[in-house]
């Protein structure tokens, strides 16, 4: 399906720059098409978070779910609809003619170049909105995730225009804050963030999550290493992106899930059920000494969370309610597990698809010895069966394949500390929401 919306796609814009435009005409418009593509890209987020704390309070709830997709569109039409108005109106005023031969083979290609453009742009609009994981492609088989190797759809034109952004973003014009740092692999990230359709993409409050200031990482125990390489050497982890491959250390990192977003969000935008691949770090090398937001990312995905002290469990589906928080607790923590390639080091969460909050240094622990007593979660029995509904559904649709042929910085406590400051500018450069300290 997805090829054949990209070739119709290409060959449109091909036939008309041939038949309506002239070849000044169609370089102009890629380069509008460029521009609009980078503001998409640079503001989507800002007005996503808009939308998002809009529809939190009720008034536009059906449209949370589409939020980023939409205002990643939104931005993409207006801008382009403005520039190519005014390229327009100039080519008519000073029309330019370089030969007809010239002219049919450079009408050709660059409609080519602009319909690559046009179509990543829309591949990059469904990859985002709430859709079935299988469109507008399969980019995984959820069977058996492999991260390192997805599928691709024709000419792969949804990863060259994110690509392009990476480039621009982590270049002259990076802001000290990179799209490569922010949003590495940003497609894996989309396509992962909705592996399961009943779960939601967006939390309804931002931050939903928060990391602990003193100890937030640390060294998995011999014994939780012991138990990963059991784990994977009977094919526990085929479903989970973050299936331990090549050198790696083993870490947990703890991440508090807040009761706020969890107890007052609505069910389309809460933040208590989730799935691991919607949890990610971002990892960037050690010996890196450029700043926080610049340079290029790696996500790692999580293997499972403590079930008890010594028991990982690997269910891809986590469910967290009222009473999984105790006394007057705001957050409900829990200890995931890493496989960090070496020569990385933690620097970013992100959860869903608008919280990122940054892993100070001070919180990484270099001895397990150091570690905090574990933060576990045991599901209760209405999240199991939830659970084994959805393996049990995932595992019809695998039966009747078969047979056919054999889907912002680490939360300060109030303070006022400089520290705070840059991490609150962060949460709200990324998500557009203003941090609330109630929540």
């Amino acid at each position: 399906m997805a090829i054949i919306v990209v070739i119709l796609i290409i060959l449109g814009c091909a036939v008309f720059q041939y038949l309506k435009g002239t070849i000044v005409q169609a370089f102009a418009t890629i380069v509008v098409a460029i521009s609009s593509c980078m503001a998409a890209f640079g503001f989507f987020e800002n007005l996503a978070g808009l939308l998002i704390k809009r529809g939190d309070s009720g008034s536009m709830l059906a449209l949370v779910p589409w939020a980023h997709s939409l205002s990643f569109l939104l931005i993409f039409i207006i801008v382009f609809a403005v520039l190519q108005t005014i390229v327009v109106q100039l080519t008519r005023k000073y029309p330019v003619d370089l030969g007809f031969l010239p002219e049919r083979i450079g009408r050709v290609v660059l409609g080519i170049v602009l319909g690559v453009i046009v179509s990543g742009i829309l591949m990059t609009f469904l990859a985002m909105a709430p859709l079935p994981y299988k469109y507008p492609y399969e980019r995984f088989n959820p069977r058996s995730i492999k991260v390192d190797s997805p599928n691709k759809v024709f000419l792969n034109v949804d990863g060259f225009v994110t690509g392009l952004f990476s480039v621009v973003s982590n270049g002259s014009f990076s802001s000290q804050k990179s799209f490569a740092c922010l949003r590495p692999s940003f497609l894996d990230q989309l396509y992962l963030n909705r592996l399961d359709s009943n779960v939601s993409l967006v939390s309804g409050i931002t931050p939903a999550i928060e990391v602990p200031r003193d100890k937030a990482v640390w060294p998995a125990s011999e014994n939780l290493k012991t138990q990963v390489d059991e784990l994977n050497s009977q094919g526990k982890f085929s479903r989970t992106p973050g299936k331990p491959t090549g050198n790696y250390q083993l870490m947990v990192v703890r991440v508090g899930i807040k009761r706020g977003a969890v107890i007052n969000s609505k069910p389309k935008i809460n933040a208590g059920t989730f799935t691991l691949s919607q949890l990610r770090l971002i990892c960037k090398p050690r010996d890196y000494d450029g700043g926080l937001l610049e340079g290029k990312g790696r996500n790692v995905y999580p293997l499972g969370y403590l079930k008890t002290a010594s028991q990982i469990e690997t269910d891809s589906v986590i469910k967290i309610e009222r009473n999984d928080f105790t006394g007057n607790s705001t957050t409900k923590d829990l200890d995931f597990i890493f496989a960090v390639p070496f020569g990385l080091q933690p620097v970013l969460v992100e959860f869903k698809l608008n919280n990122v909050m940054q892993i100070p240094t001070s919180a990484i622990l270099k001895d397990a010895a150091d570690a905090p007593p574990p933060a576990v979660l045991e599901q209760s029995s209405e999240s199991d069966s939830r659970d084994q509904g959805t393996d049990t559904s995932v595992n019809q649709q695998d039966s009747a394949e078969e047979s056919d042929q054999e889907q912002s910085p680490p939360q300060e406590s109030s303070g006022g500390t400089p520290e705070q400051s840059r991490v609150e500018r962060l949460t709200e450069s990324i998500t557009g929401v203003q941090l609330d300290e109630d929540q």
